[in-house]
């Protein structure tokens, strides 16, 4: 019961400073003004995100207080993401170089690793790898991207939400039937967190999440599958395939943008979803359908690695297919001009 009423308080509290958050932008004219390069029509506040960093972060310290949470574990997702967390909300107000958002996102990235301690094993084909140094660069790295590929996604109404929230209650039936329970308290906080602000982002948004909030869920997130490798090397494998939809669009998208020789920091719209909710003419629409493959296709290949069923990186290759089929099929990645 005690969980369950720190649920409903993260809940209010992040519903509530979204709230005050989109005032204060309503009075500082901090919004979101649509351009080329935007997927929206309408000025709309942002920097909504910091209630789902704030509320999560409280929740987090409690869950300390409960010992539902290792101190290692709190230090490492607080400290990553809060970092994370700063430089968003920087560049929100203003504008911070690539180059020194990049140095931050690596900062924050080692922080974390190296308090959830360091490099994970890593299961391929039934042999658990132990990859020393070189998986500490790997994981790294995997941080930086996971953080930065979030905010690339957080390009249309509901989209990044919806993802941790599906993502997240996924996991947790992972967890269930893997027998790992004892990792479900962080994903639930952050679903009772970003839920909260769902409520003001749902399409049509009344609010926008901001780099500030995007980053945090990308590291955030990130995290959490470091965390429960540690515990169960199968289980980096689940987290993979249930961040898929991701996952798949983000590098896709990137990849063939290197390709063509483009700086890839600089806003554009060639993602796969951002060309389907134009084709689509909705945002829901895209979210939802975003949400379904969670459930419908990821979820259960997801369960099949944790339980032992399939492996990993087999899994992986069969949950990625369909996706990379699907971000084609939507011309992610290809020039506007082309399109």
């Amino acid at each position: 019961m005690t969980f369950l009423w720190l649920l409903l308080a993260v809940f209010v509290v992040s519903w509530g400073l979204t709230f005050v958050l989109r005032r204060y932008a309503l009075a500082n004219s901090l919004m979101d003004t649509p351009n080329e390069r935007s997927s929206h029509s309408v000025p709309t506040p942002r920097g909504g995100g910091v209630a789902i960093v704030v509320s999560f972060l409280l929740a987090l310290l409690i869950l300390r207080g409960l010992d539902l949470m290792s101190l290692a574990t709190l230090v490492g997702l607080l400290g990553g993401g809060l970092l994370v967390a700063l430089i968003g909300f920087a560049d929100d107000h203003g504008h911070i170089a690539a180059r020194w958002r990049l140095l931050g996102h690596f900062a924050a990235s080692i922080w974390a690793l190296y308090w959830l301690g360091g490099s994970p094993g890593v299961t391929l084909f039934g042999v658990t790898l132990d990859p020393g140094w070189i998986g500490n660069i790997l994981f790294v790295l995997y941080l930086v991207w996971m953080l930065n590929l979030y905010n690339f996604m957080d390009g249309i109404d509901g989209l990044a939400s919806a993802e941790a929230i599906s993502v997240c209650l996924g996991m947790l039936l992972v967890y269930w039937f893997s027998a790992n329970l004892e990792l479900a308290w962080g994903p639930l906080a952050l679903v009772a967190a970003v839920a909260g602000f769902l409520c003001w982002n749902y399409p049509p948004a009344k609010i926008f999440m901001g780099d500030a909030g995007s980053g945090f869920l990308g590291i955030v997130l990130a995290g959490m599958s470091i965390e429960a490798a540690s515990k169960s090397p199968e289980l980096l494998w689940s987290w993979l395939i249930m961040l898929g939809v991701f996952i798949v669009d983000a590098t896709w998208t990137l990849m063939r943008r290197l390709l063509r020789g483009e700086k890839v920091y600089e806003a554009h719209r060639s993602h796969g979803y951002q060309y389907a909710s134009r084709k689509h003419r909705s945002h829901k629409t895209v979210t939802l359908a975003s949400i379904t493959i969670n459930f419908v296709w990821l979820m259960p290949l997801s369960i099949a690695v944790a339980s032992g069923w399939i492996s990993g990186f087999f899994g992986m290759v069969v949950a990625y297919a369909p996706l990379l089929f699907i971000a084609r099929t939507y011309k992610a990645g290809e020039s506007e001009q082309v399109v």
